[in-house]
């Protein structure tokens, strides 16, 4: 049986009308025998820009200056693996030995790329934002950077923030992908190709976050290329996607890689390390009417 419609009857002219209307995009018009991405025929756009190129069009509307796409491309390069112990990558080798094809294998590692994994990155864009804001609406004219840090900070921690993302690491003392990253964002400034402001406040939330440590907590991945993301005018959203889309790739090589190796059914550690069990001694199985079976 047919559900009546909720609107009267239309023409089929009308209804044609509407189904086109239903999804509507700026990002790509296709016919038979054409495709343009954003205006721009696919044709032409084939040998003429790079893939990077492509995504920041595909994302913002418009082709990017050389000096614009080399620098995301660089925050791109600098994401794509961090190692199978990372549990994105570590789940996509596990997926492989359980028989997941490769697009199961980076789909199951790409669903963790969450708030704690995956997340720090948008959340450190998010915070340099509101500090840019701090400077904007209250200390332009009086502290600047420092003042506005020192504020939004304070607002966070009250709310009960531990931690600040984008800054310490785990693993590395020093992150090595930040030094290298942060002189390419100072190099992009000094050609006026981005205007450093968020260079600025991510160093002085590492100077505030250090003060009165006996070591400083230094900026990490996450949080150099949220620098990078913020200066080029990606909103926290499209920062956290192609956070993603790098790491897709380092996920994509382990997958691989896995199939080449071989092995079946593969968990997170040999067998012969084994596992930390904390649940009651061994009992025995109470009898019918033992007093232990009856609940409280």
């Amino acid at each position: 049986m047919i559900s009546p419609s909720r609107e009267p009857a239309q023409g089929s002219e009308e209804v044609l009308d509407e189904a086109r209307r239903w999804w509507q995009t700026d990002i790509i018009d296709i016919h038979p025998g054409e495709i343009a991405l954003r205006g721009y025929p696919i044709q032409e756009l084939i040998g003429g820009v790079g893939f990077v190129d492509t995504i920041w069009l595909m994302l913002r509307g418009e082709l990017p200056s050389p000096a614009e796409a080399a620098l995301l491309e660089t925050a791109l390069v600098a994401s794509v693996d961090h190692g199978p112990q990372a549990p994105s990558i570590a789940i996509a080798r596990m997926a492989t030995t359980c028989g997941a094809p490769v697009n199961g294998a980076m789909a199951s590692a790409i669903n963790v790329l969450d708030d704690i994994h995956g997340g720090p990155g948008q959340q450190c864009m998010e915070l340099y934002l509101e500090i840019d804001a701090e400077i904007d609406a209250e200390t332009e004219a009086a502290g600047g950077v420092d003042q506005a840090v020192r504020a939004v900070l304070r607002r966070h921690r009250d709310a009960g923030m531990t931690y600040v993302p984008g800054f310490g690491h785990r693993f590395h003392p020093l992150d090595p992908r930040t030094p290298r990253l942060l002189s390419l964002v100072d190099a992009a400034a000094a050609d006026g190709v981005v205007a450093g402001r968020f260079a600025a406040i991510g160093r002085a939330v590492e100077d505030a976050i250090s003060d009165g440590r006996p070591r400083r907590i230094p900026m990490n991945v996450d949080g150099v290329t949220a620098v990078i993301y913020c200066e080029l005018g990606f909103t926290p959203e499209l920062g956290r996607g192609v956070f993603i889309l790098s790491r897709s790739v380092g996920i994509l090589a382990h997958a691989v890689e896995q199939m080449t190796q071989g092995g079946r059914i593969k968990g997170p550690v040999p067998p012969s390390i084994g596992y930390t069990y904390t649940g009651p001694a061994r009992r025995s199985v109470p009898v019918n009417g033992d007093a232990r079976r009856r609940t409280s």
